[in-house]
């Protein structure tokens, strides 16, 4: 089902945490970023099973995303933190929520990155609260997962801290690294939601 998508773009502020839309001007301190992180990110990083495929560029990978958001169908944002020395909030990761599902189903699903340098700090669950709480309340979803490799402990403690229910493995679910990789899904629907609170994730942990 296609149809277009009255809030985007979508800024959420969750205070020292800000998710807005990548844009074409982000390139240079994203592609820092992501330089400074490669040999981090490289064990759980989505790759292609055909050998010859090439990646986008970054402005095809912006023109893509937002255009997939505008039908409604994805939520690409990057995570910046506001820090007292910068103007602008810095780049520190991305959330991105895909496969969109309307319907009868009204699901997504929620994949996310952050930056080596920060992470152990609260910033992946600040974002992924964020935008937990946007799919819930302002689409009004029903539920969403987050796929995760069952060695990528950090990303597991990520979803643990937000109340996602574990429903097992799925075998060779993703080409990661290289291979095809089993992922561990976790799960979590609108009405489990509100006992969890997640943007308050910090106070129930």
């Amino acid at each position: 089902m296609s149809r277009a998508a009255p809030w985007w773009p979508a800024v959420l502020d969750g205070g020292d945490v800000l998710l807005r839309p990548l844009r074409r001007s982000d390139q240079a301190e994203w592609t820092a970023v992501r330089r400074r992180n490669h040999d981090w990110l490289k064990p759980w990083e989505a790759t292609l099973p055909n050998p010859d495929g090439r990646l986008p560029s970054f402005s095809q990978m912006v023109r893509s995303l937002n255009g997939q958001a505008r039908l409604a169908q994805a939520l690409p944002w990057v995570v910046c933190v506001r820090e007292p020395t910068r103007r602008e909030p810095a780049i520190a990761g991305q959330v991105t929520v895909s496969g969109i599902t309307w319907g009868s189903a009204l699901g997504a699903s929620i994949g996310y990155w952050v930056d080596g340098a920060r992470a152990g700090n609260g910033l992946a669950p600040d974002a992924v609260a964020l935008a937990a709480d946007f799919c819930f309340g302002t689409l009004g979803l029903h539920r969403l997962e987050i796929n995760i490799r069952p060695e990528n402990a950090p990303s597991l403690r990520v979803a643990e801290k937000l109340g996602f229910r574990n429903e097992g493995v799925r075998e060779r679910f993703l080409h990661i690294d290289g291979a095809w990789a089993d992922h561990r899904t976790f799960a979590l629907t609108a009405s489990e939601e509100p006992a969890r609170h997640l943007r308050g994730w910090r106070e129930n942990a």
